[in-house]
């Protein structure tokens, strides 16, 4: 069976992507799937190759037959986005795809219509099958797209017989997130020793465990407020979650990133050594799983 672990956070530049790069680079058997699909990242690191591109269509959008349309100007009234211009046409960038437009219009004009709003990719890596995606500039239905993108990481676990999909997800807790961890046996929740980080951390674990997911919690940059992530402890402690390890601030995953690598395969210091501990505890946490 199909193991599926996601690493996710409160909100973006905690260093997702720097555990994920090095977890990938440490697992033996794995497929990869980029969930953060408004800003991948994963591709700058891991370098894919890509073998395999599928269009993405989120909401469809109205479209007006200027040969039906009688200019009664209906649609307009009834449109609460201000999609229809005085001309009778469609702004698709404000269109939200509602369809009230096309249920009011006397004349069947309107109808709606699919529109592409990006893609998602299957590729190979230096560590393995990856599934990654680029949404289009202020599109919608990102959840959907990162179901599509988790969807194919399964039938790549299957055809090629892997059996983890350690996915890097989005940050935050909105329907992107919840598709992202549907499904999954665990989370990694990485955090930062901050006031806000706190509050980013409760809302992220009434999220999962509202959905009955097990978690960890991954501290990083523990150091810059020792104080803090003493208190994420003792949170942590409270809430029965484990704290699977904790990174202090370094400059390391700056210059792996640079030089396209992950931290564990570019250097060996006490970063990559925290890295492959933090590594074994969540695996640990895995295996004991049923």
């Amino acid at each position: 069976m199909v193991k599926q672990l996601a690493i996710i956070s409160g909100k973006g530049g905690t260093g997702k992507t720097t555990l994920t790069s090095s977890f990938v680079a440490l697992a033996e058997n794995a497929v990869i799937a980029d969930c953060d699909v408004d800003a991948a990242d994963m591709h700058l690191i891991l370098h894919p190759e890509i073998f395999e591109t599928h269009d993405f269509y989120g909401l469809k959008v109205a479209t007006i037959n200027k040969g039906l349309c009688t200019g009664c100007g209906k649609c307009a009234a009834n449109c609460r986005f201000a999609a229809i211009t005085k001309y009778m046409d469609i702004d698709v960038y404000k269109c939200e795809g509602c369809a009230v437009c096309e249920y009011v219009c006397p004349e069947n004009a309107i109808g709606m219509v699919e529109k592409k709003a990006g893609e998602y990719y299957c590729s190979n890596t230096r560590f393995g099958p990856m599934v990654h995606a680029k949404l289009g500039a202020g599109e919608e239905a990102s959840g959907k797209l990162v179901s599509n993108v988790k969807r194919r990481a399964h039938e790549l676990a299957s055809e090629k017989e892997k059996d983890m999909i350690i996915i890097d997800g989005p940050p935050g807790t909105g329907c992107a997130v919840i598709a992202a961890i549907t499904g999954t046996d665990l989370v990694l929740i990485v955090t930062e020793p901050t006031v806000s980080g706190i509050h980013d951390l409760e809302r992220v674990l009434l999220l999962v465990e509202h959905f009955r997911i097990p978690a960890l919690v991954c501290i990083n940059k523990y150091d810059i407020n020792e104080e803090i992530s003493r208190h994420i402890i003792d949170y942590c402690r409270g809430r029965c979650v484990g704290v699977a390890g904790s990174l202090p601030y370094d400059v390391t995953p700056l210059d792996a990133m640079v030089d396209g690598k992950a931290v564990v395969e570019y250097c060996e210091n006490e970063f990559s050594s925290r890295l492959r501990s933090l590594w074994s505890e969540v695996i640990s946490q895995m295996k004991g799983m049923p």
